[in-house]
């Protein structure tokens, strides 16, 4: 087809098209390395949707963005000459336009992903082409290998083109069979480096700000700053606007509606000039018009898995160098440009050289289901880049077997089938899925929307989810984005019907029945079933619920017990009734420490949160003896009964040990002694059950029962062991061990 306009002409990627063809004819499969500014986001899908070979088959193009995807789906439908929704269209989680004239679709990762799981055939596509696959997310890791096993099995005619910047070709020929690298120049313009002092992490937006300011005094055109997050371009847009900053100040983030995304990305209609402040989106896969000028604070969120702790939290950390040199080319697209670096120089050297693939950090519950999902119990019989560690593919087997999505053997159950068609976390999904079982589908999937961005609506005083989701009925622009996912969300599971209001404690112990958390007197202090601590401000309404379901937790670097960002109450009855496949009844003797007495009652426990207790009427002896000594090896000997006769004892025996090495004397040390107590102590112990019952305990004839029956009757004889009871120690004291009398002490006799 033809192409509106001469401009896409120059782009560098325009000599290489032919050779990417070819190789795609040959070899089926192409790895591109363009350099920023190359054109290759624009024109290679075109190029292969216009090639014969390709027959009446579309290209579907991926992107790791929404943002991403829409603006390439503007732009090449531009060059065609028309509005996106013909031959070029785009679909992401919450928007789509695409009909039936569509020839290249720009899709999000995910969205290939699910459209895999429904059509793994996908017959009417005939090329996929990864775009800006360095960035290397879980969903384009796993969408490639799931393409490569539907080209294995299914479709060998279907072409793969992986294209990036930065991209390690080698690794990804080594996957695909038989692809061929093909290397694009990149048209970019010298970037002058000025590095500034880093700022303290509080002081990021101030500096940001500051840097802005200067790019703009020093540099002709736009300029485009870059901060971790949207906490820090709220605050930088704020600084700004208070210093009457002549330029128009643009945010450019994820969250941002349509409209204003685009005002960041489009050129001034009126030439004034503007500062875009942008997250990671604005690296490599977003052309914004007129900037001349890069302001970097060399920091982005990352999302972290902490697999002990079983969360996933955006952490802020420094880029890595392959990053940092692609936010410094956006400084030189149109002409010789300045990037503001908010670092020393020398710390450069110590940037990582790639951003850590997700898949090796992330948590994997979400790719383990989808596998199942896909028919394959183990992800290493897929074809990765970097394989899946399996060290966190088993915990995620762990977590989907424990929500019922997989069985022992790792194959999907029809719940899990269910909670694979729905977009969102499996802990979600499950929750979404056992809601619908109760009625509660549509108040799961409002639920499901919120809790998949916590951090969108304002925070309302307080950590609980019924505060929120009335935030979410009163209206507003975040509200609307959650309602837009809870419509998609019920879509997808097939569901209908208005959220039921006051259901969302239940809910949420759907989604986190780890985390559903009895209260430990009322000061806002918490046990969770998995044993962790967490805490509210004793000021919060929740703090004095006797059980809470938590959605939200904020763990400290060091804390013992974590934060509480969002719960909601929970009864015992609804425990009972809706968990209680998890509750187990159990025996339980052991020591407790407040009373110093050993504690035997039956109790019903959910995890590690006891629910109710009775005493228990006949414990195993045994196992109270057990607890008694717990109690003692926990308090140390100095509980036991030492009279004199006993310490004398234990020192006689000492005694005879060093005279006769070869003796066989046991050893009643205290050392000794704390570390066997369970030996020797323990069948001393019978009808004792309070630490005040030691009283009763003869320690001298348990001290005794550790000599053999020789040593006892030596010991009478040499004055060494004798004694028994609280009697002392035995007939033979004031006699020598050689038979004569020992010398008389003062007060002997």
């Amino acid at each position: 087809m033809r192409l509106a306009g001469d401009d896409w002409r120059a782009l560098p990627v325009v000599a290489a098209l032919p050779s990417i063809l070819a190789a795609l004819r040959e070899a089926g499969s192409v790895v591109v390395e363009a350099e920023p500014g190359a054109g290759k986001t624009t024109l290679v899908p075109l190029a292969i949707a216009a090639d014969r070979d390709l027959g009446e088959r579309k290209v579907l193009v991926l992107e790791p963005r929404r943002i991403a995807a829409r603006a390439a789906a503007v732009r090449m439908a531009a060059l065609t000459g028309a509005q996106p929704g013909g031959y070029v269209g785009y679909a992401t989680r919450l928007d789509s336009r695409v009909s039936a004239e569509t020839r290249v679709e720009v899709v999000t990762e995910g969205v290939l992903i699910r459209r895999l799981l429904a059509d793994p055939a996908i017959e009417d596509i005939g090329a996929v082409v990864f775009d800006e696959f360095h960035e290397r997310s879980l969903d384009a890791d796993l969408a490639l290998a799931l393409l490569l096993d539907v080209r294995e099995g299914l479709r060998p005619d279907l072409k793969l083109v992986v294209m990036s910047a930065t991209i390690a070709a080698t690794a990804v020929q080594a996957l695909i069979p038989h692809a061929r690298a093909i290397r694009v120049p990149g048209r970019a313009f010298p970037v002058e480096v000025v590095h500034l002092d880093r700022p303290q992490l509080h002081m990021v937006a101030s500096a940001a700000a500051s840097a802005s300011r200067m790019a703009l005094r020093e540099t002709p055109g736009d300029v485009l700053t870059f901060l971790p997050g949207e906490a820090e371009i709220r605050r930088a847009a704020e600084q700004l606007a208070a210093t009457g900053t002549a330029a128009k100040v643009r945010p450019l983030y994820a969250n941002l509606p349509d409209a204003a995304q685009d005002e960041a990305i489009a050129p001034s209609r009126d030439g004034s000039r503007k500062i875009v402040l942008a997250t990671t989106i604005a690296e490599t896969s977003l052309t914004i018009e007129g900037v001349t000028a890069v302001v970097d604070t060399g920091l982005k969120r990352s999302p972290r898995y902490d697999a002990r702790r079983g969360v996933t939290r955006l952490r802020t950390v420094r880029v890595s160098l392959a990053a940092a040199e692609q936010r410094k080319g956006r400084a030189g697209r149109l002409g010789p440009g300045r990037c503001y670096r908010l670092w020393p120089e020398a710390e450069t050297r110590q940037l990582d050289a790639h951003d850590e693939p997700e898949i090796l950090s992330a948590d994997l519950a979400s790719l383990v289901l989808t596998i199942a999902s896909w028919g394959v119990g183990d992800p290493a019989a897929l074809a990765w880049i970097d394989p899946p560690p399996p060290g966190r593919v088993a915990e995620a087997k762990a977590l989907l077997v424990s929500l019922g999505a997989i069985d022992a053997r790792g194959a999907i159950t029809a719940a899990g089938r269910r909670m694979a068609a729905i977009p969102a976390h499996p802990r979600l999904a499950h929750m979404i899925e056992a809601g619908d079982r109760l009625g509660l589908g549509a108040a799961a999937c409002l639920l499901a929307a919120l809790l998949s961005e916590p951090d969108v609506l304002p925070d309302a005083g307080s950590a609980d989810l019924g505060l929120r989701l009335d935030a979410v009925k009163r209206g507003g622009r975040a509200s609307q984005r959650i309602a837009a996912t809870a419509r998609r969300l019920r879509s997808a599971a097939g569901l209908a019907g208005d959220a039921r209001h006051g259901d969302e404690g239940l809910l949420a112990a759907f989604a986190w029945p780890d985390r559903i958390a009895r209260g430990r007197g009322g000061d806002g202090r918490f046990l969770m079933a998995s044993g962790g601590g967490a805490k509210l401000d004793p000021a919060d309404a929740l703090a004095r619920e006797p059980f809470l379901a938590i959605a939200d937790l904020d763990y400290g670097k060091d804390a013992l017990e974590a934060r509480v960002r969002l719960a909601a109450p929970l009864s015992l009855e609804a425990i009972e009734r809706h968990f209680g496949e998890r509750i187990e009844t159990a025996d339980r003797v052991a020591w407790d420490a407040r009373s110093r007495a050993v504690s035997a009652v039956r109790e019903r426990r959910l995890g590690a949160l006891a629910l109710d207790r009775q005493p228990l009427a006949a414990p195993d002896p045994g196992a109270v003896a057990a607890a008694l000594v717990e109690g003692v090896r926990r308090e140390g000997l100095a509980a036991l009964p030492w009279t004199g006769a006993a310490r004398s004892l234990q020192a006689r025996v000492a005694f005879l040990a060093r005279l006769d090495p070869d003796g066989g004397w046991p050893d009643l040390s205290d050392a000794r002694l704390s570390a066997t107590l369970d030996d020797w102590l323990s069948p001393w112990l019978a009808g004792l059950w309070r630490m005040s019952d030691l009283g009763a305990l003869d320690l001298p004839a348990a001290l005794r029962a550790a000599m053999s029956h020789d040593q006892r009757r030596g010991g009478d004889r040499r004055g060494g062991g004798g004694g028994g009871g609280r009697g002392g120690a035995g007939e033979d004291k004031n006699k020598h061990r050689h038979g004569r009398p020992a010398p008389q002490r003062r007060g002997e006799g």
